[in-house]
């Protein structure tokens, strides 16, 4: 921790006082300074992409973000004018530049934006909830890109913030049964309380098993990969239906061997997923907030943000959910 100018506002920009931040595995990441870090974070950079605060300074050239409004923010700025951001697809930027990755971000008490990201959010919302709207997305884009009402859901890696996310979203959404993996019981357990149907620990108990005893008689029709495992990757698709459909949001490692008859025979349909829609995630997002989905769960640690050395120990020790940090 250290002390920095507060951040400069362009005219297209508003300065933000952060009241709450979250931790994400990005940090973990940069915390951990490994290859992916190095190659990627110039020094010095202010890291932090989930945080809300209050608008209080606005550019010249701003007029639909007055300040006193309480906003949270999208952590990718898209360029606007490649390809990609001309067919409404700005998730996919050609050009995307990473608020607390490629440009400073919110673990401090002022962050610069564009106004363009930023988001005033139903006032019913809690603070804390606007803090992990980023991750909530990445959970809804990955729920969201196919139809759920009476399906079976498969999610790998469930017990991780985003895979319990996902679940409470498939549950709300009108899934059926929500089947998930994982390895850590502090995990499972978060995951059941986000409201999935059955948790499992594959190396106990077997995939196949769960489906017995749930009485289903083919496949899953959804898997949402959350791991970045290969061998929990393909026991999702050894156990999906024909014509099922995949989200992949974990990243797989590169040397992932991938059981390609069983892809290609049952005909699924597998689907990259990276951050949120721009901004029709957001948009559902708020509407399933303020309708009544919870995901207050999820959040398992509250503390000051002087204590960001505490927060990042329970985060490489994995017995969390979302970690807030309070900058007020």
């Amino acid at each position: 921790m250290k002390e920095v100018p507060v951040p400069k506002v362009g005219p297209n920009d508003v300065l933000v006082k952060v009241k709450k931040s979250a931790i994400c595995g990005t940090d973990l990441h940069i915390y951990k300074w490994d290859e992916w870090a190095q190659n990627t974070i110039k020094i010095p950079t202010v890291i932090g992409h989930e945080y809300m605060g209050i608008v209080v300074e606005t550019g010249s050239e701003v007029s639909r973000v007055s300040i006193g409004e309480r906003v949270t923010v999208e952590g990718h700025i898209a360029c606007g004018f490649c390809r990609n951001c001309r067919r409404g697809r700005q998730h996919i930027c050609d050009h995307t530049i990473g608020i607390g990755v490629n440009r400073d971000g919110g673990f401090a008490e002022y962050v610069s934006v564009p106004a363009k990201n930023v988001l005033k959010i139903d006032p019913k919302i809690p603070d804390e909830i606007m803090a992990i709207m980023d991750p909530f997305g990445n959970a809804t884009h990955t729920a969201l890109s196919f139809p759920l009402l009476g399906e079976d859901v498969i999610i790998t890696g469930i017990g991780g913030p985003i895979g319990s996310l996902a679940a409470a979203v498939c549950k709300f959404a009108g899934a059926r049964y929500v089947v998930g993996t994982d390895l850590s019981p502090y995990r499972r357990d978060l995951a059941m309380k986000m409201g999935a149907t059955k948790v499992i620990d594959p190396k106990k108990e077997s995939i196949k098993d769960a489906m017995d005893e749930l009485g289903m008689v083919g496949g899953f029709d959804i898997g949402l990969e959350c791991s970045g495992s290969p061998v929990a990757f393909n026991d999702m698709v050894n156990h999906m239906y024909n014509g099922g459909k995949i989200s992949l949001l974990g990243l797989l490692p590169k040397n992932t061997q991938i059981n390609w008859t069983d892809l290609i025979f049952k005909g699924l349909t597998l689907k990259g997923i990276y951050g949120r829609e721009m901004f029709e995630t957001w948009y559902h997002m708020e509407m399933m907030l303020s309708t009544g989905l919870d995901i207050s769960p999820v959040i398992t640690h509250r503390m000051p943000a002087d204590d960001y050395q505490k927060a990042f120990e329970i985060m490489e020790e994995g017995n969390c959910g979302k970690i807030i940090l309070n900058w007020e």
